[in-house]
């Protein structure tokens, strides 16, 4: 079976010698001296100054809801993975449905005063695809009305806008490492924060509330990550430049054999240094995306309907906002195989059973 992407996986060889490390040292969590160093490496290689990482891109999304003190309203995304609405309701918290620009798929900024009230504290958005949102226009009103901005950056590792790293925008940004993800650590997050009056409080949360076994500060969480996951970002970390190339070969192939005649995809700004994370495709007809999706799987090739359903019509939601941008796109929406050595020869039979049964 050709899945939706394949994880990297660095020399075996170099992996086993932090391993190594990990059993000469017998420290195998708790802020340990491979997580301290993977830190460092992250930091200097996005050019943030704060940054945190955690056991995954969930628990940062909770964090930052949490350490910015948020328990009201919070304006978000009906497109985006499941996560991002999961985390505004297990902080207690009700998520308010903008929906989406038709040709970038983030959320619509001309939509989001409307949505503001008086128990608005935050917008959270996701840079989906890796496409980085209207940030000035978001920043903008979010100063205009006091809000905090949450950008749910999970895809967007290794994006720069404007000559900075993607994830160093908003109040927090927060990024999953999950093996999935262009770079990965097999699970695990991070949160990058522009307030350093919250490094302190950041510690604590993801690590019970507490310092050493005496001190306890308030209700926090279990969010730490383990060695052996840093193990494996360190390794992964200095391939990220040959990852984000391969990627990009891949894209620049699918972009010249698919039928542009019946398909659509999320535009994408050229001044932006992209990330290849994913690879979506837009469908005439939810119809259409079932028959080319069914005649790709019965060819062993699973594509994935990323995403999808759109948020805001989950049936456990406490209210129920219409976005009909982010319902249709979601219904017509297929992610592509994608992933760092993929064969030509395979990008070129899925391309034509696509144009095959367009």
């Amino acid at each position: 079976m050709i899945n939706v992407t394949k994880s990297f996986l660095p020399d075996r060889e170099e992996y086993i010698k932090y391993i190594n490390q990990i059993w000469d040292r017998v420290q195998l969590t708790n802020n340990g001296p491979l997580l301290q160093e993977l830190e460092k490496g992250l930091k200097d290689y996005l050019g943030v100054e704060n940054l945190y990482f955690c056991g995954n891109g969930t628990i940062v999304l909770q964090i930052a809801l949490k350490v910015l003190d948020i328990t009201k309203e919070v304006i978000t995304t009906p497109f985006s993975y499941v996560a991002t609405t999961n985390s505004i309701l297990w902080e207690n918290c009700t998520p308010v449905f903008v929906d989406i620009d038709r040709h970038t798929f983030n959320i619509d900024p001309n939509l989001i005063e409307a949505a503001i009230t008086p128990d608005t504290q935050a917008i959270m958005a996701t840079h989906v695809y890796g496409n980085p949102c209207a940030v000035e226009k978001i920043q903008e009103i979010a100063d205009r009305h006091s809000l905090k901005v949450i950008y749910d950056a999970a895809h967007a590792f290794g994006v720069n806008y404007q000559g900075r790293s993607l994830l160093s925008y908003g109040d927090l940004s927060t990024c999953s490492f999950h093996a999935t993800k262009v770079f990965h650590t097999v699970e695990g997050g991070a949160l990058i924060s522009n307030h350093p009056e919250l490094h302190e409080k950041i510690h604590l949360l993801r690590a019970f509330g507490h310092r050493g076994d005496e001190e306890y500060f308030f209700a926090g969480i279990n969010g730490k990550n383990s060695e052996f996951h840093a193990a494996m970002g360190l390794c992964n970390l200095p391939h990220v430049p040959e990852i984000i190339a391969a990627r990009k070969a891949v894209f620049e192939q699918y972009d010249a054999q698919l039928d542009w005649g019946k398909l659509t995809k999320p535009s994408i700004d050229p001044i932006i240094e992209y990330n290849y994370a994913y690879y979506p495709v837009v469908f005439e007809s939810y119809e259409m995306m079932r028959k080319v999706q069914a005649a790709l799987l019965e060819n062993q090739i699973a594509p994935r309907r990323y995403f999808y359903p759109s948020l805001n019509t989950l049936t456990f939601l406490p209210r129920h906002f219409p976005c009909p941008v982010s319902e249709d796109i979601s219904s017509r929406v297929l992610s592509l195989p994608l992933y760092f050595g993929q064969p030509a020869e395979e990008i070129a039979t899925i391309s034509e059973i696509i144009n095959q049964n367009l």
